[in-house]
């Protein structure tokens, strides 16, 4: 009986917070939600845990290294979470490494990153004395290279189904298949979600986080034009080359990098798929959500990253063939990278609160993102991000009124 009851909302078949779409953004807001002991249903339009957004996969990173110096204080907010969520889910998902960055000596968003989230510069001068990975890495004429302690492979999916798991155990009600089509207010403090099959759930607040969706949802219930692109993206391994197994692993200590310059190269240490290393580049062609070609992009996204291979890692990493394994993903793209935090406001006031367009680069920071949203859906403001230092004025929808940029200063 206990179950059927919150299964309708409780008493009056109401929630307190009602959370749109279950990726990582929004199972950590059902997670914060429900850590304060409030009534929470979470929504998913397809199964939960699908592959058909940007929160699959086997593996993400987390670093502190940003070219914005808004985004460090986030990630540092973000780190201390997943520990605290972990040690609640009594499991790990998150295993730490070190981090590393290279690229051109003189790459602004190099130099930026490496101040900004205090890494430590290794390679100072041509005829460098060894330096951690110097055996790996080939670096080219004029390129340099810096090391942080903060780094770290999280493994996606399994991280979203703690996320879910923990919000399931707080009183947490989550449904799966179940699409919404309509979001509307309903008196203050009350927004009354709309599902295609005629479902109807009431709320006090509401909390969309649908991802690579989110420009047709807001478009649609609240008549906000979200500049978020949908851009298919593909997750690349490679084969180790025999004899350098066990150095390229986490065991090893081998570290997260990103090789900076274009194109913009990341990869975790080998440690999904034996004797296979994720490398993969940053981006990928438009592509919408609901009609996606599965295979596109795949040698304007594959061969760079071969030719960056042959030249830095040559010795460790064989392109012969191509990637064993080639991964789609998506990304939800804003014109300057940065987030999309904010009440959606008009109509709404404070009473729905929209996560969207992490632009490849979110999952990391997920429950912080989590964390913001829950209260700024709950409280009206976000104590956590102010207390951390984390601004949250980057983050809003208005700064690309008369400016389609956003943040971007050129």
């Amino acid at each position: 009986m206990a179950a059927a009851a919150a299964a309708n909302g409780g008493e009056g078949g109401c929630f307190d917070v009602v959370v749109v779409g279950a990726g990582i953004m929004g199972s950590c807001a059902a997670y914060a939600a429900s850590s304060r002991g409030v009534r929470v249903l979470l929504l998913e339009r397809f199964d939960l845990l699908h592959h058909r957004g940007s929160s699959h996969g086997e593996s993400r990173t987390i670093r502190a290294t940003y070219p914005q110096a808004h985004y460090p204080p986030m990630v540092r907010l973000a780190a201390r979470l997943w520990d605290d969520a972990q040690r609640d889910a009594g499991y790990r998902v998150l295993t730490p490494t070190p981090h590393l960055d290279l690229g051109p000596r003189g790459d602004p968003a190099l130099r930026a990153s490496i101040e900004n989230g205090g890494a430590v510069e290794v390679v100072t001068s041509p005829s460098e004395r060894p330096w951690p990975w110097s055996g790996v890495f080939r670096l080219p004429e004029g390129w340099t290279a810096a090391t942080s302690d903060l780094g770290g492979v999280m493994k996606a999916t399994k991280a979203v189904a703690m996320f879910q798991s923990l919000a399931a155990k707080n009183g947490a009600v989550l449904r799966d298949r179940t699409e919404v089509v309509d979001v509307a207010k309903q008196g203050e403090g009350s927004v009354v979600v709309k599902t295609s099959s005629g479902e109807e759930f009431r709320g006090a607040k509401c909390i969309i986080t649908v991802g690579a969706w989110a420009s047709k949802l807001l478009r649609s219930v609240a008549g906000v034009d979200l500049p978020v692109q949908p851009l298919h993206t593909l997750i690349c391994y490679w084969k180790v080359r025999p004899g350098h197994e066990h150095e390229l692993t986490t065991e090893a200590g081998f570290p997260t990098f990103a090789s900076y310059g274009d194109p913009y190269i990341y990869s975790t240490p080998s440690m999904e798929f034996p004797s296979l290393i994720k490398v993969a580049a940053h981006g990928g062609p438009p592509c919408d959500p609901d009609s996606r070609d599965w295979c596109c992009g795949g040698g304007d996204l594959v061969e760079p990253v071969a030719r960056w291979i042959d030249e830095v890692m040559p010795g460790h990493v064989d392109t012969a063939g191509g990637p064993v394994i080639r991964q789609s993903c998506m990304y939800s793209m804003t014109p300057d990278e940065d987030y999309i935090i904010d009440f959606v406001g008009g109509g709404f006031g404070k009473d729905v609160v929209v996560g969207a367009g992490f632009s490849g680069h979110g999952f990391k920071m997920g429950p912080a993102v989590g964390r913001i949203l829950a209260e700024m859906a709950m409280d009206g403001e976000a104590r956590t991000a102010a207390e951390a230092g984390v601004e949250l004025h980057h983050f809003k929808i208005g700064r690309f009124e008369g400016n389609p940029k956003g943040n971007l200063t050129t």
